[in-house]
């Protein structure tokens, strides 16, 4: 495994540019599956769990072309179906979290799908009864073997119903969706995610020939329909990356302008990083904040402690708390983190403790944070990425702290995080790829 050997310390400078949405991504390199014509995506980052879906496309039969750097066109026209079931497939899927959302679109225009249990990060449970429940009431039988973990889902009449979500899952609502948008009739999906990259998927769906109102809300209605034509779909900005690089300017006192960050779409996450005390200017669709000193935890009307909380979207996401987290020991101030969704999460707070941070993990779902307000640096340790969220706040750590840190398991960060180092060492990071 690989790692990053990183001497911090140093004050960064520079632009940035934010990646293309690794979530959105997933979902709609999924959808090409959707249509026999040719589908043309653009802004994919270059990132290992992108990479991995595509080439899972490939072995399936789709053909894809690189027209650029982030341009792909595919054209699922020729999809083999036998090939689910073999070893290789079984492989390669089970090596992905991503890999769930294949199941709607090939359920919708082929009537069977099969998939093992997906990968993805150990974070706590992450349960898939939400859209397997939703397609049985689309009309799909559904056979789950717990010997081989292996899932299989058929049903070539699916009918329209009105479907309620148990939980407002992302993955889920797109998996049940996409089944929905070649389903007889009209479907309506309540208690829908309704994050801004399940709207760009329905906007794709829409552009292919889908019927989907209520875009944006969490009532979805779908009018079923016969088949989906290509597109053109570009990707929006990642707002995970865009929030890691506000952490980081404020952590390593930095200036930093993150560019074409698409604002309205960022919702609640730059006032939420407002709290913390970091000052971030919008410049036309450009987010810039200035090095600071120090900067200063809010507290609530009453003054109490300050608590930030994930919670579906509109309420801020869970992806960005490890930022928050590892960005506030170093405030001046206090503030409770409170993990909701997932209970592995927190758990990397205890490479932080020994890099010097003041944290009180509560329990599995709640941390303390007390600032250190930059009087006393974090120093450098030695330590390893848990999951892609976490590595990239023990990476932001290191840069602040005094000293050398290495951290292994980079796999983890690369997986979301494209080109990290190089882009960060643009900037005056000293950040080195070792082994």
């Amino acid at each position: 495994m690989g790692a990053f050997e990183i001497h911090g310390g140093k004050p960064l400078k520079g632009e940035l540019i934010p990646q293309g949405a690794k979530n959105e991504a997933l979902q709609v390199l999924c959808a090409v599956l959707m249509t026999s014509e040719k589908v043309t995506i653009s802004n994919l980052p270059d990132i290992i769990d992108v990479n991995k879906l595509i080439n899972l496309l490939q072995a399936m039969g789709v053909r894809v072309e690189k027209v650029e750097r982030g341009t792909y066109n595919f054209k699922a026209s020729d999809i083999d179906l036998e090939y689910l079931k073999s070893e290789d497939y079984n492989k390669r899927a089970a090596d992905l979290r991503g890999s769930i959302m294949v199941i709607g679109p090939l359920l919708a225009r082929f009537g069977v799908a099969y998939m093992p249990k997906p990968g993805g990060d150990k974070i706590g449970r992450r349960r898939l009864d939400t859209h397997f429940e939703g397609f049985i009431q689309l009309g799909a039988k559904f056979n789950y073997d717990p010997k081989n973990y292996f899932y299989a889902v058929e049903g070539d009449k699916l009918a329209g119903t009105y479907i309620h979500l148990d939980e407002a899952s992302v993955t889920g609502t797109a998996n049940v969706l996409m089944a929905a948008v070649q389903a007889k009739g009209e479907t309506t999906i309540y208690n829908a995610a309704c994050e801004p990259y399940l709207q760009q998927l329905c906007k794709m769906l829409n552009n292919m020939g889908a019927k989907i109102t209520g875009i944006g809300s969490n009532m979805l209605k779908i009018k079923g329909v016969k088949s989906l034509g290509g597109c053109y779909h570009r990707i929006l900005p990642d707002m995970i990356e865009i929030g890691s690089f506000i952490g980081l300017a404020a952590m390593t006192r930095s200036e930093i302008r993150i560019k074409d960050v698409s604002y309205p779409d960022l919702g609640i996450i730059p006032n939420v990083f407002r709290k913390l005390g970091i000052h971030i200017d919008l410049i036309g669709d450009d987010l810039y904040i200035p090095a600071q000193d120090s900067y200063t935890i809010d507290t609530f009307i009453d003054g109490s402690i300050l608590t930030v909380a994930d919670a579906p979207w509109p309420g801020f996401t869970p992806d960005l708390l490890s930022i928050v987290l590892v960005t506030a020991t170093q405030a001046k101030g206090s503030v409770l983190v409170h993990q909701k969704m997932f209970e592995s999460r927190l758990f990397f707070t205890d490479k932080l403790i020994e890099m010097g941070a003041q944290i009180i993990l509560c329990d599995p779902h709640r941390a303390a944070v007390i600032g250190l307000n930059h009087a006393n640096a974090l120093r450098g340790i030695n330590m390893t990425s848990p999951d892609i969220r976490a590595g990239v706040s023990l990476l932001i750590a290191a840069l602040s702290a005094e000293g050398k840190s290495t951290i292994h398991n980079i796999e983890q960060i690369d997986r979301g995080y494209e080109n990290i180092d190089v882009r960060l060492n643009n900037l005056g990071a000293d950040i080195r790829r070792i082994g």
